[in-house]
């Protein structure tokens, strides 16, 4: 088949290589310049690494692997500890803190010449009984698949659903990858309060991917100061890393959410990623179900192409939905009817044996994750 993918991200170049794998003509069809390698580091959960070794791409050159995520109030007090490095062996598959920019240039390598077309912006399309008429700003482009993966103001799913963009939820996390002024080793931190969140990952190469939560749009002022007032008192280590940063270091990322659809396309038409389920990142998900998405989609299309749309949104809708829903009203700090994850809710988070909290958090990774599902022989 001939498959044209809006959007060169983690998505549309993971479906790319899984698509020529299998033996199909695709182009890539990317509005900007080049790749978009910015944006730190992302978490790569169990799920998200999983899917990703399917489509045949090694991630144990991309970044360390996970040890224990502690959970922390603003004075320190202790939450809980989930050993992702346990859940990582009785998964068989290891998460990781990955640069973004490492995953993307992982995904690009070895895709033949020419298969992503930087500047040429998906501008409409038009299904058709034998495919689909793609419109872009440099003329019209036939295919027999589209796959939509240009994120989160996504203009394929605007044609296909019609909601418009990924609506603001009110937050954004500031953002630095910096290097480390402190030995973490494979930790990872997350400090939780009603009215914020911060924490950092390891990135590798002696790097800290840091994030801090605030209100979205910020208020008048350098981001710095912003961040200083509202952590600077927060228990070590978090006053020392604001002490090396500067208002260059921040980098903002508003979070947005969509509706997740019953069906994710129409026709030869099919979403994928931000642009399907674009999600806050407060559970980290949204790249691993990017990834999910993938793999349940090419797997659906190598069984029966006439079907597969059908199928797939039957199989990802109730997942990826749960993923949005943890990640916009049990972490999220302004979602109604939040679980406002502050002291109390983590002294009595403590009270649970490390033990039983990496086991919970294995089976809410499994509860999002067709791909972990299927490994572990369930539908």
């Amino acid at each position: 088949m001939r498959v044209i993918i809006a959007g060169a991200g983690i998505a549309g170049l993971a479906a790319a290589r899984g698509l020529l794998a299998a033996g199909h003509e695709v182009t890539v069809l990317e509005e900007a310049p080049a790749l978009r390698t910015g944006g730190g580091a992302v978490t790569l959960w169990h799920n998200g690494a999983a899917a990703l070794a399917a489509l045949g791409v090694r991630a144990d050159g991309l970044g360390p692997p996970l040890g224990v995520l502690r959970l922390r109030t603003p004075a320190g007090a202790r939450g809980a500890d989930m050993d992702a490095g346990r859940l990582s062996a009785r998964l068989g598959v290891v998460a990781r803190g990955v640069r973004r920019s490492r995953l993307l240039t992982a995904l690009a390598a070895d895709l033949p010449p020419g298969t992503v077309e930087f500047g040429a912006r998906v501008t409409g399309l038009r299904p058709r009984g034998d495919g689909v008429r793609v419109a872009t700003a440099g003329g019209e482009r036939t295919a027999d698949l589209l796959i939509g993966a240009d994120g989160v103001r996504s203009a394929v799913r605007a044609a296909l659903i019609g909601d418009g963009p990924a609506r603001p939820t009110g937050l954004a996390s500031w953002l630095c990858l910096r290097p480390a002024p402190f030995d973490p080793g494979a930790d990872g931190l997350q400090m939780l309060a009603p009215d914020g969140d911060c924490g950092f990952i390891g990135a590798g190469d002696g790097l800290l991917q840091w994030w801090f939560d605030t209100p979205w749009p910020a208020p008048a002022g350098k981001p710095l100061d912003l961040l200083r007032r509202r952590y600077g008192h927060w228990a070590a280590p978090v006053p020392q890393m604001l002490d090396t940063l500067t208002d260059e270091d921040l980098e903002p990322f508003a979070h947005t959410r969509h509706r997740v659809p019953r069906v994710w396309g129409r026709g030869p038409c099919f979403l994928v990623g931000d642009a399907a389920h674009a999600m806050p990142p407060s559970f980290a998900q949204g790249m691993n179900q990017a990834l999910e998405d993938v793999a349940v989609l090419l797997r659906h299309l190598a069984r029966d192409p006439r079907t597969a749309l059908r199928a797939y949104s039957r199989d990802r809708r109730r997942r990826a939905a749960a993923a949005s829903l943890v990640a916009t009203r049990f972490v999220s700090q302004t979602a109604p009817g939040n679980l406002h994850l502050g002291a109390p809710v983590l002294r009595s988070m403590s009270l649970a044996p490390d033990l039983v909290t990496t086991a919970a958090y294995g089976l809410l990774i499994r509860a999002v994750s067709n791909h972990l599902a299927v490994t572990a022989g369930r539908s």
